[in-house]
């Protein structure tokens, strides 16, 4: 068993689709074929239903595909360390984050990373707060930067920024009681989310129990959440940085709600090897100004 063969076989798994995956790969539909093949063959076993002209993971491959991922991930791991004796001169630092954290809160931090670190790649996965914690955990990223706290004994988990919520409307509003929140009709991201997960902590302290809320509507993104309140669907709790511009704009209304302020976190694995290019970054973050826990 090769890494080419786990990459391939990664890929092919991860898009259902051969063709596709030898494309990204750069190598032949035949080669990425021949490489499942022989992975089957060594270890008589499917790893894939072929159904039509598709493919899906058999339980064998889903169990094979975590333990591919980890070893691609340690692969990667050890490559990283040799190339830094060199210095930061080179490398690729692989990131995920939470939607919000991503889309406003880390662009502007990654540029200056950029700028002072040219020759660093760095690359950057989209999941929310459950996702990239298990990212970080299995090694697909070093560093990941979530809006929720996370439970895990094998990730280091420190704050790193603050960021306020806001109740929005497309009509302002006097008063907030217990009886217009059981009553509103929300828009929600969905669970897992760490915005949604801090609305709901802002409504069990006042005794209301989530699962009471008239929630018409839960989708994937804070900007669909934003164009579903704009268009009259509801209201929704999300970041001042998400919906600043349409309150500036009064196409939107904050809301009199008091959230508290809430933080933003990064995360590591502890046993993982601590690369330059991952201190770097965190430096840079840093000098940014805010709170910043160093407790890894």
């Amino acid at each position: 068993m090769t890494l080419e063969q786990l990459r391939i076989f990664v890929a092919v798994a991860e898009r259902e689709h051969v063709t596709r995956a030898a494309e990204m790969l750069n190598v032949t539909q035949s080669a990425a074929s021949g490489a499942i093949a022989s992975l089957e063959a060594r270890h008589d076993i499917k790893l894939f239903h072929r159904v039509g002209r598709g493919i899906e993971l058999t339980d064998a491959g889903q169990m094979f595909l975590h333990e591919a991922r980890a070893v691609l991930a340690r692969a990667a791991s050890a490559e990283l360390a040799l190339s830094e004796y060199g210095g930061l001169k080179r490398g690729n630092l692989r990131l995920v984050a939470s939607q919000t954290i991503a889309g406003y809160w880390l662009p502007e931090r990654l540029a200056a990373f950029h700028a002072r670190y040219p020759q660093i790649e760095l690359s950057v996965a989209l999941a929310n707060t459950e996702g990239a914690a298990r990212c970080v955990l299995d090694g697909e990223a070093e560093l990941g930067f979530i809006e929720g706290s996370i439970d895990e004994p094998g990730l280091a988990h420190w704050k790193i920024g603050t960021d306020r919520m806001l109740l929005v409307g497309r009509a302002p509003a006097d008063a907030i009681t217990n009886a217009w929140i059981r009553e509103a009709p929300w828009v929600m991201r969905e669970r897992g989310s760490g915005t949604r997960s801090t609305f709901e902590d802002a409504v069990r302290a006042r005794d209301i129990d989530p699962r009471d809320l008239n929630v018409v509507l839960t989708l994937p993104s804070n900007e669909a959440v934003l164009a579903a309140v704009r268009a009259g669907v509801g209201h929704a709790v999300l970041s001042h940085l998400v919906v600043a511009p349409a309150i500036e704009a009064r196409a939107l209304f904050a809301l009199p709600f008091d959230l508290a302020e809430r933080p933003f976190f990064g995360l590591r694995q502890k046993e993982r090897y601590r690369s330059k290019a991952a201190d770097a970054l965190l430096d840079v973050i840093k000098s940014f100004g805010g709170p910043f826990d160093w407790i890894i």
